[in-house]
């Protein structure tokens, strides 16, 4: 019998026997993957039976955003990344981009139930869902995770806030699911009416939720717990009533990989999100996110033993404009690449004299900076100065690319 402070025994299994299921899962969702046209022949070299983990994982290239884009724009709506028809799916979402991505009613398709649950919402709640139902899925996300725990929707989205604040008093909805501001407009509008509302539990994502804004609605009665999803991924990690990091999904693998490469970063370093997908109608490999995080040590207080990320800590996505030149994490991790010797390497963008300057610091066992410079103004596209620098002695944040210009 499955503990009730946890959504399913996936959640308590212990290193090894998650390792096994891995083990067991991971190469068939290789092999479906394998049989799809959005990968272009990349898998075909690939033995499936051998991707049994996330160090194996590694062979695999990394997906981008910006190639999945690409991918639809030639065979729409999925880009050949789906194992099923669009007209197989119950909905087709369109999010900025454009990028579509497909759902399904099929039992918490989003695996978003494991976070509503560890909120503590189920059976006897109604949730105030804020989030949008138009063209975009977030809305859909949360519904589906509401379905899987018992819970009752309001599907409210954004706006019309006195409708919303009568809504939520006449039909007693005990919970919130939108981004972390909003529910904020919602009480305060509430208090500004006179009106009592029976919220007090909040399942928020897509955006930053601030430590002050979590204590003012602790102070109001309502547990606050965030989530960290994607449109393309679902669910990714969701944190616990521990609040100690997000633990990561039961269906996903999460890599930290050094920004513009697949090449995972050492530990407690900071690096890209870069999730595998277990889902059988959207297989997405080693699919990277532009998010920085870094793992945390150790399970979580709460008795979850999956692995945990610090959660959101910025973009990857580094790219900066020096010299009127695009500089891009990629071109730095080709400079690393050309030489053996490099260890690591960080560009830093400067103000001198009104005018854009560069240096490239270089971690390396030897070498020669005369040659370093040539090879940064072959790979770069620009010239800037060379500072070499000890093993180990550049931060671990994950930036390759640090710009310390002012710009008011």
């Amino acid at each position: 019998m499955v503990d009730p402070r946890f959504f399913d025994a996936l959640e308590t299994r212990s290193p090894d026997e998650r390792a096994a299921d891995m083990a067991a899962a991971l190469p068939q969702q290789v092999a479906r993957a394998q049989g799809l046209p959005g990968y272009g022949g990349t898998l075909g070299d690939i033995d499936a039976d051998q991707i049994t983990d996330a160090a194996a994982l590694t062979a695999l290239p990394v997906l981008r955003k910006s190639a999945l884009g690409a991918a639809q724009a030639k065979a729409a709506p999925f880009g050949g990344f789906t194992t099923k028809a669009a007209h197989e799916f119950s909905h087709v979402f369109q999010s900025p981009g454009p990028i579509y991505e497909p759902s399904s009613n099929d039992p918490d398709w989003w695996r978003m139930g494991r976070f509503l649950h560890a909120v503590g919402i189920g059976k006897g709640d109604i949730v105030h869902n804020c989030f949008g139902y138009h063209l975009t899925p977030a809305g859909m996300i949360f519904e589906s995770g509401a379905r899987a725990v018992g819970a009752a929707v309001l599907p409210a989205g954004t706006g019309q806030t006195d409708l919303q604040v009568q809504a939520a008093r006449d039909i007693g909805t005990t919970a919130y699911a939108g981004t972390p501001d909003y529910l904020k407009v919602i009480l305060d509008r509430a208090d500004q009416m006179g009106v009592s509302l029976g919220i007090n539990k909040a399942a928020v994502g897509g955006g930053a939720l601030f430590p002050s804004l979590r204590q003012e609605y602790a102070e109001r009665g309502v547990v606050c717990l965030q989530s960290y999803a994607t449109a393309d991924l679902g669910n990714i990690a969701y944190e616990s009533p521990a609040m100690e990091g997000l633990i990561i999904d039961e269906n996903v693998i999460v890599e930290i990989v050094t920004p513009g490469t697949g090449t995972p970063v050492g530990p407690g370093e900071v690096g890209e999100v870069v999730v595998t997908t277990l889902n059988r109608d959207y297989p997405l490999l080693r699919f990277a996110t532009g998010d920085l995080s870094a793992y945390l040590e150790g399970p979580s207080p709460c008795g979850r033993t999956n692995a945990r990320i610090k959660g959101w800590m910025g973009r990857a996505d580094q790219t900066t404009k020096i010299k009127g030149m695009f500089v891009r994490p990629e071109q730095v991790a080709s400079l690393v690449a050309t030489h053996p010797e490099i260890l690591k390497a960080r560009v830093i963008a400067t103000r001198s004299a009104e005018q854009d300057a560069m240096t490239v610091q270089i971690e390396a066992d030897g070498g020669n900076a005369d040659a370093y410079g040539e090879t940064i103004a072959n790979v770069l596209k620009l010239k800037g100065r060379v500072e070499l620098v000890a093993p180990g002695s550049l931060p671990k944040d994950g930036l390759v690319i640090e710009d310390q210009r002012v710009y008011d």
